[in-house]
């Protein structure tokens, strides 16, 4: 079973999406954030996103992470 998409409480460099990420599809911390960072050089909505994603993925330990969790 895959864990569920939150933003980790530790590991954070920012707000802890690219961790969440890295943790969800069994990547490294580093590569995801490599990841990002290359893309930014390419055209394209990728802050936007970023931020979008900061909003949306719960927070580790947040009511909304709980209820989600349970759904799995």
């Amino acid at each position: 079973m895959s864990r569920p998409l939150v933003r980790p409480r530790h590991h954070r460099m920012i707000a802890g999406v690219c961790a969440g990420l890295a943790e969800r599809f069994g990547t490294s911390r580093t590569t995801m954030r490599l990841i990002f960072l290359l893309s930014c050089l390419l055209p394209g909505p990728q802050f936007v996103l970023y931020l979008a994603l900061w909003v949306l993925i719960p927070a580790e330990g947040s009511p909304r992470a709980a209820a989600k969790a349970t759904d799995w």
